[in-house]
């Protein structure tokens, strides 16, 4: 017999300065995801703005601010638009595979690049091999890291990888939990863009009815990408509904995802199961 479903328990942090709007503090309310409806969770609690990372599923819950905004993308129908069109045809050539959640030298290599050249200051500046094992094969959920890579040489060796992106399954679609990338623009230009592009369209022929970009929040810079991409929906007090934000500047190429593996912080601050 299945074993009966249990109410999660949810935390919440202490606050911390906020790492997208200078002079706010964050809050994240949180809980673990485990046991056999880890999935059925997963889902659920994105749906309503949830993110997950490794083990645990959190969303802001700051006192004083509401800017974090939870956003997806319509795939069936998404259409790209001039710029978008001519990125799709020219890094056509890639070769695309979702792989295991299973960590690699290669992507280990490739994220350090990314995070020297993008995030040099950032929460993940620091990560080790332990850490990034630990962000993609820590997963309850149907999880896998998306690789594009250039073609196979003239022996038939596996190209260059230039791009990946850990992506969970969900039942209404795909989220995007975290891409990295070649970001030297005289080899690969607009990889981050592309990511995005592909895991849309992708998501389209599968009749996946959606792409989950996690936050996007106004006044962040940083953050301005995620709205590039229509129709999108935002998460609001009365559910999922379409706007139609001003397109964001030009650089769009940013990291789909968010501050990296938060699961141990979290965990550190959760009183013991009892």
């Amino acid at each position: 017999m299945t074993a009966p479903f249990r109410f999660p328990r949810f935390f919440v942090t202490t606050p911390s300065p906020c790492p997208y709007l200078p002079g706010k503090t964050e809050r994240k309310v949180f809980t673990e995801l485990r046991g056999p409806h880890a999935s059925e969770l997963n889902d659920a609690l994105g749906r309503i703005g949830f993110r997950r990372s490794q083990s645990v599923a959190y969303r802001p819950s700051c006192a004083d601010c509401t800017a974090c905004v939870s956003v997806r993308v319509v795939a069936k129908e998404f259409r790209p638009n001039a710029s978008q069109r001519k990125l799709i045809r020219r890094h056509s050539d890639l070769v695309v595979s979702a792989c295991r959640p299973w960590t690699t030298e290669e992507q280990f290599a490739l994220l350090r690049r990314y995070l020297a050249a993008r995030h040099p200051g950032g929460g993940m500046a620091e990560m080790d091999e332990l850490d990034f094992a630990d962000m993609v094969e820590q997963t309850p959920v149907d999880t896998h890291i998306i690789e594009y890579r250039e073609p196979d040489d003239a022996e038939g060796r596996p190209g260059r990888l230039v791009g990946a992106c850990l992506t969970d399954r969900q039942a209404d679609g795909v989220s995007m939990v975290y891409s990295f990338f070649e970001t030297d623009p005289e080899l690969r230009p607009g990889m981050g863009t592309y990511i995005i592009l592909d895991h849309i369209l992708r998501g389209a022929d599968a009749g996946l009815p959606y792409v989950y970009l996690g936050y996007w929040v106004e006044g962040s810079a940083r953050m301005q990408y995620k709205i590039g991409y229509r129709p999108i929906e935002r998460l609001g007090p009365g559910g999922w509904v379409r706007f139609d934000p001003p397109p964001p500047a030009a650089r769009s190429d940013l990291a789909t995802g968010d501050t990296g593996p938060l699961a141990a912080k979290f965990a550190a601050m959760a009183p013991p199961r009892v």
